[in-house]
C-alpha cells in the first residue's frame, strides 16, 4: 500500500496516462483531497478507482505530474536510482569524464522523468534548479543522490530555484550553496573554456543547451563576417572565431553579458582584434547593418513562455529575423532559434517563413537543428521539444 492521498479522475480522462504522459490537468479531475497542500505527493486513480500514477500536486492548470507509472513509494531509493540513471545515460553519450567537455545537463525535467526538476553540471558543480514546491521541497534527498552518484565528483551544489519557483508557492527559496563550494568559475566546452556565473548569471548559468549548435556554426564561419545577436556570454562568438571567422560582432542589451562575452573571449583568443561586443538593443544594431555580414546569429531569450501571449510573439520572432533577412549580404548564412516551448517547430518555420517573403530574399533551409542529447524528449512528452533551430542561406 502506498498510503498517498487519491486523486480520482473523471471517466475517460485516463487516456492521457495510459500513453505515458505526465501532466494531469485540473479539467480531469473529479475529486481531490481535502487538506492537500502543495507538493504533496499523491496517487491518481481513473474513475473505477484503477491505478494509473504517482506524482505530486501542485496549484495550477496542471495539477499532477506523474513521477512513475508503476506503484513506487517516493523515498530516498527513488531518488538516487532516477539521478543515476540520468547519470547513465549522459556518461553512454560521452559527456562523463570527458577531457573536452565538463558542463552538461543532468537532469531535463520530464525528460529524465522528473518533472519539475533541472540540473546543470559545470566542472564538479551541480546547479539544482527547482520549478515545482515538490521539487523544491525533496531537495535535501536529492542532494543525496547526487552525492551517491558521484562520489567526490561533485564538489559542490548550488541551489538556484529563488526565480523558477511558482510566484505564488508557500515557499521562500534563496539561492546558496546547498553542499559545499567552489569557486574557480571556469568551464569547458569541445576544449573552448568559458566563465559561467551561477549566482548572477541567467538560467543555470550557461545555455548548455546550445552546446552542439555552438559547434556547428564553427562550420560555417571560415571567412565570414559574423553577427552574433543576444550574445549572453559569446558562446556563438568564440565558435566562430576558432571556426576561422575574419570577423566576429558581439551584441547584447546587457552591459553584464557584454562584459562576459568579452572575458570569455580573452579567455579563448587573447588579444586577437577579430572580437568586437557591444551592449546595445538588438533592433537598432540591426539598422545600420545593411550588407556588414554574411553570417548572423539571432538567439533571443523566449518572446512567449505562455500560450496567451503567442501571437505577439510570434510577431516580435517575424520582425527579427525580417530585419536580419534585409540587412544580411547576399550569399550570407543566418542561424535562427527559438526556445520558446510554446511555439512548435512549424510554427516557427512558418514564421520564418513568413519573415523571409516580407524581406523579399530566396531563402534555402540549409539545416534543421534542436537541443542536445542531455537535453532529452520523453517520447511520451513532446512537449519538452522547446528548441527549434533553422540554418538558412540567403541569396
Amino acid at each position: 500500500m502506498l498510503n498517498y492521498p487519491i486523486v480520482l479522475l473523471k471517466p475517460g480522462k485516463e487516456q492521457s496516462l495510459l500513453r505515458f504522459h505526465p501532466w494531469v490537468f485540473s479539467g480531469a479531475i473529479k475529486q481531490l483531497p481535502t487538506e492537500l497542500e502543495e507538493g504533496d505527493f499523491v496517487e491518481v486513480r481513473d474513475s473505477r478507482n484503477n491505478f494509473l500514477g504517482v506524482g505530486y500536486f501542485q496549484i495550477g492548470s496542471i495539477q499532477v505530474r506523474i513521477l512513475s507509472f508503476e506503484p513506487v513509494v517516493i523515498d530516498q531509493n527513488f531518488w538516487t536510482s532516477r539521478i543515476q540513471i540520468a547519470y547513465e545515460m549522459r556518461k553512454a553519450i560521452g559527456l562523463i569524464d570527458n577531457p573536452l567537455t565538463n558542463a552538461y545537463r543532468l537532469v531535463h525535467g520530464e525528460g529524465d522523468g522528473l518533472p519539475g526538476l533541472i540540473i546543470d553540471m559545470y566542472e564538479g558543480t551541480a546547479v539544482f534548479q527547482a520549478h515545482t514546491v515538490a521539487m523544491y521541497r525533496n531537495k535535501e534527498n536529492i542532494v543525496e543522490a547526487l552525492k551517491s552518484c558521484y562520489g567526490h565528483g561533485v564538489v559542490a551544489i548550488y541551489d538556484k530555484s529563488e526565480g523558477t519557483l511558482p510566484y505564488k508557492a508557500d515557499v521562500t527559496p534563496e539561492n546558496g550553496y546547498i553542499y559545499g563550494k567552489n569557486s574557480s568559475k571556469t568551464a569547458i566546452e569541445n576544449g573552448l573554456k568559458f566563465q559561467v556565473d551561477w549566482e548572477k548569471g541567467q538560467k543555470t548559468g550557461f545555455f548548455v543547451d546550445q552546446r552542439d549548435n555552438r559547434a556547428f556554426i564553427e562550420q560555417y564561419s571560415k571567412g565570414r563576417n559574423v553577427l552574433n545577436m543576444f550574445c549572453y556570454t559569446g558562446g556563438f562568438s568564440f565558435y566562430a572565431m576558432r571556426g576561422g571567422a575574419e570577423m566576429v560582432h558581439s551584441v547584447d542589451s546587457s552591459e553584464r553579458a557584454v562584459e562576459l562575452t568579452r572575458k570569455n573571449v580573452e579567455l579563448n583568443f587573447p588579444d586577437d582584434n577579430r572580437h568586437e561586443a557591444f551592449a546595445m538593443d538588438a533592433f537598432k544594431f540591426l539598422e545600420g547593418a545593411k550588407d556588414k555580414y554574411d553570417l548572423i546569429v539571432l538567439d533571443p531569450p523566449a518572446f512567449a513562455k505562455h500560450q496567451h501571449v503567442l501571437t505577439n510573439a510570434l510577431q516580435g520572432y517575424r520582425r527579427l529575423n525580417t530585419k536580419a533577412l534585409e540587412q544580411i549580404k547576399p550569399g550570407g548564412i543566418l542561424f535562427t532559434f527559438s526556445c520558446s516551448q510554446v511555439v512548435s517547430r512549424d510554427i516557427f518555420r512558418k514564421t520564418i517563413f513568413s519573415a523571409a517573403a516580407k524581406a523579399g530574399r530566396k531563402v534555402r533551409i540549409l539545416n534543421q537543428l534542436s537541443q542536445p542529447a542531455d537535453h532529452p524528449i520523453n517520447i511520451y512528452h513532446p512537449e519538452g521539444e522547446y528548441l527549434k533551430g533553422l540554418v538558412l542561406f540567403v541569396e
